[in-house]
C-alpha cells in the first residue's frame, strides 16, 4: 500500500507542476529568456537533490545514491536532446516564443512513453535476468557507435520521418501562429509546427532506447528509476533554452556521454556476471561526473576564441532521427 501511495503522490506532484508551468508560468506564447531559464532549471535541479534528501530518509543510503547517480545520468544524456533540438528547431525556422510549446508537449508526452518503457522493462528484467546482458551490450555498442560517428553532419532536409508526413498528410507551407492545425476550406491541414512536434517526440523515444537500460544498470528498482526520469525530463525545457544560445561551446561534450554509455554498459554486463558489486554506485556516480564535467571543461578550453560560426558549425554535426548522414547516405542512422 505504501508503495502505491509513493506512486500516485509522486505523478500528482507532476501534473501539478506541469499545470503550474503552462498555465501560469508561461501562459501564452513568449519568449524564454536565458535568466529566466537559467532560473527555472536551477528550480528543478534544487527540487530534484530534494527529493534525494527524501530518498535518503526514508527508503535508505542505497537507494539514495542509487537515484543521484540515475539522475546525474539522465540528466547528462538528456543534452543529446538539446543538441538535436536546436538542430531541428534552427532547421525549421521555429520562432523562439513557439519552441517552447513544442518542448512541452514533447515532454509531456515523453513522460508518458518513458514511463511505459520503465515499467515493461522492470518487468522484463524481473522475468528473464539475462536481458541484463543485452541492455549492457547494447549500451557499449552504442557509446562506441557515437564515438565513430560523433562528426557526421545529419541531413535534415530528407529526414524520412519528415518526408513520410509531408507525402501522407496535408501540411501547411508556413506556420500559423502556435497552431499544430489548422482548418482551411473546410480541410484540416497539419502545421510545420506539428511536424517538428512529432519529430522531437520521435527522438527521445530513440534517446530513451539508451538513457533507460543507462540507469537499469544502477538499479532495477521501477520508482527509482522512473523518479530520476522525470526529475531529469522535467527539466530539460529550461535547460535547453538556458544552453541554446551557447551548446556550441560544449562540442566534445559528445565525446564525454558516449563513453558515460560504455561505462554504465560495462557496469551492468560486470557486476550481473560477478553477482556482485564489481564496480559500486559510488564509483559509477563518480566516473559519470568526471566524464560530463571534464567533457564540458575541456570543450570550453578548446572553444575560447573560436569564431561563433566555427564553433556553431562543429556542434551542429551530431545525429538527428530518420535523418541519413551527408557524407555516405545511412551512416547518420546511429542509433537505429
Amino acid at each position: 500500500m505504501d508503495t502505491v501511495w509513493m506512486w500516485v503522490g509522486f505523478n500528482v506532484f507532476v501534473l501539478c507542476l506541469l499545470a503550474l508551468d503552462l498555465g501560469v508560468l508561461h501562459k501564452g506564447d513568449k519568449q524564454i529568456t536565458v535568466r529566466h531559464a537559467l532560473l527555472l532549471s536551477l528550480g528543478y535541479v534544487v527540487l530534484a537533490f530534494i527529493f534525494a534528501g527524501g530518498i535518503f530518509a526514508f527508503m535508505g543510503e542505497t537507494s539514495g545514491y542509487q537515484f543521484l547517480t540515475g539522475y546525474l545520468i539522465e540528466k547528462s544524456l538528456s543534452v543529446d536532446n538539446i543538441f538535436v533540438f536546436v538542430l531541428i528547431f534552427t532547421h525549421f525556422a521555429v520562432p523562439p516564443q513557439y519552441q517552447y510549446r513544442v518542448l512541452f508537449w514533447g515532454i509531456l508526452g515523453a513522460l508518458v512513453l518513458r514511463a511505459t518503457l520503465i515499467l515493461v522493462g522492470a518487468a522484463v528484467i524481473e522475468a528473464f535476468h539475462w536481458v541484463i546482458y543485452i541492455f549492457g551490450a547494447f549500451l557499449i555498442f552504442t557509446g562506441i557507435k557515437m564515438l565513430i560517428t560523433v562528426g557526421e553532419e545529419p541531413d535534415i532536409e530528407n529526414n524520412r520521418i519528415v518526408t513520410f508526413m509531408r507525402r501522407r498528410f496535408r501540411v501547411t507551407e508556413a506556420f500559423v501562429g502556435s497552431k499544430f492545425f489548422v482548418i482551411e476550406n473546410g480541410v484540416r491541414y497539419m502545421t510545420p509546427l506539428f511536424v517538428v512536434l512529432i519529430l522531437v517526440e520521435i527522438t527521445d523515444v530513440v534517446f530513451a532506447l539508451d538513457s533507460i537500460p543507462a540507469i537499469f544498470a544502477i538499479t532495477t528498482d521501477p520508482f527509482i528509476v522512473y523518479t530520476s526520469n522525470v526529475f531529469a525530463i522535467l527539466g530539460l525545457r529550461a535547460l535547453y533554452f538556458a544552453l541554446a544560445g551557447v551548446i556550441h561551446r560544449f562540442h566534445y561534450l559528445k565525446y564525454g556521454l558516449s563513453l558515460v554509455l560504455v561505462v554504465v554498459g560495462a557496469k551492468m554486463v560486470l557486476n550481473a556476471w560477478f553477482g556482485t558489486k564489481v564496480i559500486p554506485t559510488e564509483v559509477a556516480l563518480l566516473i559519470t561526473a568526471l566524464l560530463v564535467g571534464g567533457s564540458m571543461l575541456f570543450s570550453m578550453w578548446k572553444t575560447r576564441g573560436m569564431p561563433s560560426e566555427a564553433a556553431a558549425e562543429s556542434a551542429g554535426k551530431w545525429w538527428v532521427p530518420g535523418s541519413p548522414s551527408k557524407k555516405g547516405g545511412e551512416g547518420g542512422d546511429t542509433k537505429q
